[in-house]
């Protein structure tokens, strides 16, 4: 990773983070592969200061394992564990979308301001049709933080980003290793879109409840796959 005299090591650090955030959603690191600080270092041409504050940040958000002998680890997601994912993300995200379709609530927002969600809704459902994962990703984590970051605090965005970072990791491998990846992506991010920008509280209600059936059925089936 090329860093010019200009990058402060906090940059580097968060430009790590993302890397290897990336790489673990992409599927280029594996649930339960080791690593050491040493290694990404060498690997991204950097000291090892800036990676070992990465790596650390990466446990804190419980994407990797800490093993004070061995590194660290990718880690390892369970059904159960993404059954728990969905739970929570459909609590928080009932409180965010009846705030966002309230139209007397300060901050609603209508029209214009939903424009650069819909591009994102867009591309995310095109991909998600298409069953490109990779496309898919990028927009479907872009699409939701903008969305929720309308009405919802900071902490309540980072903390729905957060969830669904976590989601798409367990997510990545089996994804992979399913013949049709494409039965299993949701892509009803346009007419969530919809029901928002109409203030239909009872549409946005029953796309995130479709949503998280969804997911859960794929759970389910997982499940089933492990029998």
């Amino acid at each position: 990773m090329p860093a010019s005299g200009g990058v402060t090591r906090n940059t580097l650090r968060q430009q790590i983070a993302d890397a290897l955030r990336d790489e673990v959603l992409a599927g280029r690191l594996q649930p339960g592969q080791e690593f050491t600080v040493k290694q990404i270092a060498e690997q991204y041409g950097v000291s090892a200061t800036p990676v070992r504050e990465a790596l650390v940040d990466l446990a804190a958000q419980g994407l990797l394992d800490s093993d004070q002998h061995k590194g660290f680890r990718v880690h390892r997601f369970s059904v159960d564990d993404y059954r728990g994912m969905v739970e929570a993300r459909a609590l928080i995200v009932d409180g965010v979308f009846q705030r966002l379709t309230d139209r007397t609530a300060p901050g609603a927002v209508h029209g214009p301001p939903l424009v650069s969600v819909r591009r994102r809704a867009e591309e995310a459902a095109r991909a998600a049709r298409a069953g490109d994962l990779d496309v898919l990703i990028g927009y479907d984590l872009r699409f939701w933080r903008e969305l929720s970051g309308f009405v919802a605090n900071r902490y309540i965005a980072d903390f729905l980003h957060r969830l669904r970072v976590q989601a798409w990791v367990f997510a990545v491998p089996h994804l992979r290793a399913d013949r049709r990846p494409g039965d299993w992506l949701w892509s009803g991010h346009e007419d969530l879109v919809d029901a928002v920008t109409a203030g239909d509280r009872n549409a946005v209600v029953a796309v995130i409840d479709a949503y998280n059936a969804h997911s859960l059925a794929w759970a389910d089936h997982l499940d089933g796959l492990s029998r």
